[in-house]
């Protein structure tokens, strides 16, 4: 379970460092933190079912965070026209 929070540091820090070629650097700095605590997650050699607690909590983390920006955030209709 230990390699697989290695595996999402390693795809969180590809989209980190792609977010920062096309100058999205707030996205990129995001990226890269969830990198950082991914990958040290990853060498506390934890129990299975303690890394599954702790992906859960970071999916309802992420889950409300994405649905509050959406909801009360985003601008209607600014899609870009």
């Amino acid at each position: 379970m230990a390699r697989m929070y290695k595996v999402l540091g390693f795809w969180t820090g590809i989209i980190a460092v792609m977010a920062y070629l096309g100058d999205l650097t707030n996205m990129s700095l995001l990226f890269l933190g969830q990198t950082i605590l991914f990958v040290s997650l990853s060498y506390l050699n934890l129990s299975e079912r303690m890394y599954i607690y702790i992906f859960g909590a970071y999916l309802t983390v992420f889950f409300v965070g994405f649905t509050y920006w959406t909801t009360f955030m985003m601008t209607p209709g600014a899609g870009g026209h």
